[in-house]
């Protein structure tokens, strides 16, 4: 039986992109790229920034690097308050709060910058664990950010499940044994979720939160979470 949940933080619970799409505009154009490619720029709302650079834009570590300094620059300030909850996040949440579940977040953002977001909206007294990535690339990847939250947790990966909206969600939750309920309301390209082996997958909130509070009723696996209703 599932006895944690964890959710990606960009186009799970909140509607992120016009601060990171912004701001990645304003690191290019420190770079005399001037991209108005807005299906382009949307690749950024998961993978980390660096690894984003170096494969959308050829650019070299140094630059790579440099470009998420200069992304920092205007997203910390600025971009981190251009953004909107999902409709129904927060009663979801609550409602799985009062159902017992220990509820994370599982995020390839930095920390700070998740907290920073969650208190601004009252929302951090939803969660029992909130980890994302470090300023120095330490805990980079979505696999190392799930592991650190089940070993914060003490959970077992067979009784997690995992929650998000691209492909680095499910493939991250996969290489620690924890399945993933993809959701195609926030960046995922058509598609995506079942190609990196999504349990299941919802098209809006409401039926993840179908999903999720009738799998509450129910004992079993997460793993078994592609076979419910």
């Amino acid at each position: 039986m599932i006895q944690t949940i964890l959710f990606d933080f960009d186009g799970t619970l909140f509607d992120t992109g016009e601060g990171i799409l912004r701001s990645v505009q304003y690191a290019l154009e420190g770079f005399g790229i001037h991209e108005t490619d807005m299906a382009r720029l949307r690749k950024f709302v998961g993978p980390p920034l660096f690894d984003s650079f170096t494969e959308l834009y050829g650019m070299q570590p140094a630059q790579a690097q440099a470009a998420t300094e200069r992304y920092r620059e205007r997203y910390q300030p600025i971009g981190v308050y251009e953004c909107e909850i999902y409709p129904g996040i927060p009663e979801l949440l609550a409602q799985l709060r009062a159902a017992g579940f220990c509820v994370a977040v599982a995020t390839g953002k930095p920390t700070p910058l998740a907290r920073t977001i969650l208190q601004r909206f009252d929302m951090e007294r939803l969660f029992d664990c909130v980890i994302g990535s470090e300023y120095d690339g330490s805990r980079s990847t979505k696999a190392e950010v799930v592991a650190a939250v089940l070993a914060e947790t003490h959970t077992p990966p067979e009784v997690a499940l995992m929650v998000g909206d691209r492909k680095y969600d499910v493939t991250g939750a996969a290489a620690c044994g924890v399945p993933c309920l993809g959701v195609y309301y926030g960046y995922a390209e058509p598609g995506e979720l079942e190609a990196a082996g999504a349990a299941a997958t919802v098209q809006t909130v409401a039926e993840l939160s179908e999903r999720l509070l009738h799998w509450s009723t129910r004992s079993g696996s997460a793993s078994e979470i592609s076979r419910s209703a």
